[in-house]
């Protein structure tokens, strides 16, 4: 199918865009296109106006701050997967990058348009969730921010008025040496996760858990951060059959059903994955730390 007719916008500053869509009717922003595109061609969306953000340089930067990293809603995926800057201040970020789409994909698409769309199963919301991040929205009555965790307005609607934009994502430090992992499982790579799962640890020098974080993405209509699994780690050595002990509790988490699976094997999933991603984040904890497996 063709996309049907639109008047086409090509801001060069966030100021610009901003007031092109609180006077435009019916406008929709374009980031990278490559859930856009499909949507528009398949007529699941029918704006008057696209804004085209793709010229919008202040909106491609990855800048470091003293206790987070600031990341543009228009750096692209595969610059966040090459970026020594993110490797080093979020290495969760790169991990899940791995398991965006494919190549061609990454090369266009960016964080915050993936954000904005808030697919239950993408990746990087769900990395979002796992670091409590916070979120610049900007339009042409001011700029204000939240947390991620009130982003989500429901199923694929993020919590953005018309005319606002996601311009930026400040992503806070965790402790130098942390552990991360995510892994997700779908029918073939490449395709959205039935179920994924992020995981963060921090340990003390005799390897006890002083911190944790772990996310569910495609179980529900947004991430979930399963806080009983977190609160049942907290003070404890961290060691592999502690976590399969811990993951039980996603078992009880309410579950989406769909075509592609019944909530029971998501249930089922949810535990599997959410063990498999501290397992992961155990084995990348940096040496000199302590730990017990």
């Amino acid at each position: 199918m063709k996309p049907p007719a639109f008047a086409y916008h090509d801001p060069g500053t966030v100021d610009e865009a901003c007031r092109l869509m609180s006077t435009l009717d019916n406008a929709r922003a374009l980031a990278g296109g490559q859930s856009m595109m499909p949507m528009l061609n398949m007529r699941f969306v029918l704006p008057d106006h696209v804004v085209d953000l793709g010229r919008i340089a202040s909106l491609a930067a990855i800048e470091e701050g003293q206790e987070a990293l600031r990341i543009g809603a228009m750096v692209r995926q595969r610059d966040l997967e090459h970026s020594p800057v993110v490797a080093r201040r979020c290495p969760l970020l790169v991990d899940a990058i791995q398991w965006v789409g494919h190549r061609q994909t990454r090369n266009r698409g960016t964080i915050g348009g993936s954000l904005c769309q808030l697919d239950p199963a993408a990746e990087l919301p769900a990395v979002c969730a796992a670091l409590d991040a916070t979120l610049t929205v900007q339009s042409a009555r001011g700029t204000r921010s939240m947390p991620f965790a009130e982003f989500p307005a429901g199923y694929m609607t993020p919590s953005l008025e018309p005319d606002e934009l996601l311009t930026a994502i400040e992503l806070p430090d965790w402790p130098q040496g942390h552990g991360h992992g995510f892994v997700e499982f779908a029918r073939r790579h490449g395709d959205y996760a039935i179920v994924l799962a992020a995981a963060l640890l921090a340990v003390d020098a005799g390897g006890r858990i002083t911190r944790v974080s772990v996310t569910l993405g495609g179980i529900g209509p947004a991430p979930v951060r399963v806080r009983a699994v977190e609160q049942a780690l907290v003070g404890q050595v961290a060691a592999a059959g502690l976590f399969r002990e811990a993951a039980e509790a996603c078992r009880g988490l309410e579950a989406m059903e769909d075509v592609h699976a019944p909530a029971s094997y998501r249930q089922q999933l949810a535990v599997v994955m959410a063990r498999r991603a501290l397992d992961a984040a155990l084995a990348s904890l940096a040496p000199s730390r302590g730990t017990a497996h």
